[in-house]
């Protein structure tokens, strides 16, 4: 088998446009998984049970069903009840809020993670609750969790292929169907699998070298 510049060249035009749409689906679903994260966490630190119980069962139910099956949920039952969205948003919606659920847990563990101390001071000053929270606590719980927070955007990143399920041309899908037109499967998934390192390769190691700065 001789690898097929000409197939490559050909392709190009395709995998550009499946790259901008995995970007786009990337960069809100992280927006949309980092807000929604941090209100998860915020509510499960409530007094009322009454929030922190069914906010506890949602997060549970969504964490511990495949992203597979709450794409396929989203976008062929909810139009059934009158609910439609363009494909790539429900792709984004779904992808944000299965995030969020594992991002909730990286705000729970830095929000834990300020010494008591801090708390005692805020207390002592009579700063009023949300102050110490936008001023004290959350500015340093955000800087701690910061590495962590990247490591998912690197795991958003790798499943956004299966966004294809949901009719979605990111690159993964450019490339299956720029295959199954032209048969020809090698040069446009080596194309694919060789943009995903590039991208998220440097990514891992920007993260790494942040963690060591935001330890020091």
């Amino acid at each position: 088998m001789e690898w097929d510049w000409s197939a490559v060249s050909d392709f190009m035009p395709h995998f550009w446009d499946g790259l901008l749409v995995t970007l786009q689906a990337l960069a809100l679903g992280s927006v949309i998984s980092f807000a929604l994260g941090l209100v998860w966490a915020l509510l499960m630190r409530t007094p009322s049970r009454w929030v922190r119980w069914p906010v506890g069962v949602v997060t549970e139910f969504v964490r511990n069903t495949p992203l597979l099956v709450q794409l396929f949920f989203l976008f062929y039952v909810l139009p059934e009840w009158d609910i439609t969205f363009s494909a790539l948003t429900t792709g984004v919606v779904a992808i944000g809020l299965h995030y969020s659920t594992y991002t909730m847990q990286v705000y729970r563990a830095g929000i834990e993670g300020v010494p008591a101390g801090q708390w005692e001071a805020a207390t002592a000053l009579s700063l009023p609750r949300t102050r110490t929270w936008t001023a004290v606590i959350l500015p340093q719980a955000i800087r701690r969790v910061v590495p962590a927070l990247g490591n998912y955007v690197i795991s958003m990143l790798k499943d956004t292929p299966l966004l294809m399920a949901i009719t979605v041309l990111d690159m993964l899908g450019e490339a299956r169907i720029y295959s199954q037109q032209h048969f020809q499967f090698t040069e446009p998934l080596t194309v694919i699998g060789v943009a995903f390192i590039l991208i998220s390769y440097p990514a891992s190691l920007l993260l790494r070298a942040l963690e060591r700065r935001l330890v020091r």
